[in-house]
């Protein structure tokens, strides 16, 4: 596997894991544990900050001069990153909307 291959899935398996994260988050929120639900944020911000980081060395990587093939798996690896950051976003304000209207 090249290194670009091997990038781009560390990329998608930490995107992955942030969004499994915000999954558990959500249902922790909506089980009104709140503080379950913060800390599975938190999680899923720190598997973003990976996958962010294998973003980045691609894009110093072509800042240098080194040319990024641009493939269908580089596509679907942005695609997830950018998804699960849309996802946080949601999540986090999901999470205030339950604690607004909780018991």
């Amino acid at each position: 596997m090249q290194d670009l291959e091997l990038i781009l899935f560390q990329l998608i398996t930490n995107a992955g894991d942030a969004r499994a994260f915000l999954f558990k988050a959500l249902k922790a929120s909506r089980e009104e544990k709140f503080d379950d639900a913060e800390n599975y944020v938190k999680d899923a911000e720190t598997s973003l900050l990976k996958a962010h980081e294998f973003h980045s060395s691609l894009i110093h990587q072509e800042a240098s001069g080194e040319l990024v093939n641009i493939s269908l798996l580089l596509i679907h690896a942005e695609d997830q990153l950018m998804a699960t950051e849309t996802l946080k976003e949601i999540t986090k304000e999901m999470i205030l909307t339950h604690k607004k209207y909780s018991k």
